[in-house]
């Protein structure tokens, strides 16, 4: 493109805000133009987040789809759950393009939807527009996207260790596991009692093990990618730790004699932000956090039937910001890994 495009943030004082303006004030391609907030309207952007003084000089704004409509050829829209339907399709309708980070477009089927969010989706014409963005299985219908559903960080990881196996029809679906934890960000920035420092520090737990809000949208791809049912058991957890995400994944195999590492090698040969280890690998958050990176470990304990993926991404980034602004990059015709071509913070 000839000319840089105009972004807006709307909803943009959390963690998947900041993220973003990380990412795109460094994008050769992009020029931010508005982050709005409704209880910050007014402060500037650097000094709520002093990590971007000397990067960004905007104040935040009233939150207002038709002054963002007027002046952005895209929105990130990182308003909460519930929020984003109201607001979403008014710049749609002013011909903008929107990726949406909550999970309000992510789920196709209304009642699930209602089900899991208790809440009526207020505009379901426009679940049947949007494209889930997650780019290694959408990357064609995601050029074309007006409306981008943004997947969730747990769902991202998951699926992403699942895919190759559920895809090719290797495993048993009536039993699938995820078992994953998260860093204390993936809770978001409003205070909570239990993510402070006493109570978070130096222990784990899990949380919606009898249904997270979550299962669904991981569901509903891996039975896109199988062509039938799927029966996923989904346990988070809360970890010690600011930020990255683990999923380790179970699967029973139908045949044990399949190459399980030369199924993902080539399954996500031409992902960009897929990496696949070597065999006996064990991917530590550590190794991709700050990047947009997911690394992907297979094993076989004990050569059976059983087979285990380690799945690692940085949940605000691969998770929420970073896998954004990859799908924005795709939307507007850009190299898919523009404005994301850091390595991980280490240590």
């Amino acid at each position: 493109m000839s000319s840089r495009l105009r972004v807006g943030i709307l909803g943009g004082s959390g963690y998947a805000g900041v993220e973003l303006l990380r990412l795109l004030v460094t994008h050769a391609s992009v020029e931010v133009v508005a982050v709005t907030s409704r209880q910050a309207a007014g402060q500037r952007v650097a000094a709520m987040f002093p990590s971007l003084r000397g990067w960004c000089e905007l104040p935040f704004e009233d939150p207002d789809p038709h002054a963002l409509a007027e002046r952005c050829d895209v929105v990130f829209c990182g308003a909460p759950h519930g929020v984003a339907m109201h607001q979403v399709p008014r710049l749609l309708e002013a011909g903008v393009r929107v990726i949406d980070l909550s999970a309000d477009f992510r789920i196709r089927d209304r009642a699930v939807f209602e089900q899991w969010y208790d809440e009526p989706h207020e505009v379901p014409d426009w679940l049947e527009h949007a494209v889930y963005g997650l780019p290694e299985v959408n990357a064609g219908a995601i050029r074309e996207a007006r409306l981008v559903a943004n997947p969730g960080c747990y769902p991202t990881a998951v699926q992403l260790a699942l895919l190759p196996l559920v895809e090719a029809g290797l495993v048993d679906t009536d039993g699938l596991i995820a078992d994953a934890k998260s860093g204390a960000s993936g809770a978001g920035r409003e205070p909570k009692t239990h993510l402070l420092l006493a109570e978070a520090s130096d222990s784990m737990s899990a949380y919606g093990a009898g249904g997270h809000r979550h299962l669904p949208e991981m569901v509903q791809g891996l039975e896109r990618a199988a062509g039938g049912s799927v029966d996923l058991t989904f346990v988070p957890h809360l970890a010690p730790m600011v930020r990255g995400l683990h999923a380790t994944c179970y699967a029973r195999l139908i045949d044990p004699e399949i190459d399980g590492q030369a199924l993902f090698e080539r399954r996500y040969a031409e992902s960009a932000f897929v990496d696949v280890m070597p065999v006996g690998s064990h991917p530590a958050t550590r190794s991709v956090r700050g990047s947009n990176f997911c690394r992907l470990a297979i094993h076989r304990p004990g050569e059976g039937r059983q087979v285990v993926v380690l799945s690692v991404i940085d949940n605000l980034v691969k998770g929420a910001a970073g896998q954004a602004i990859q799908n924005m990059n795709l939307m507007f015709g850009l190299a898919e890994g523009a404005g994301l071509g850091v390595p991980p913070v280490q240590p």
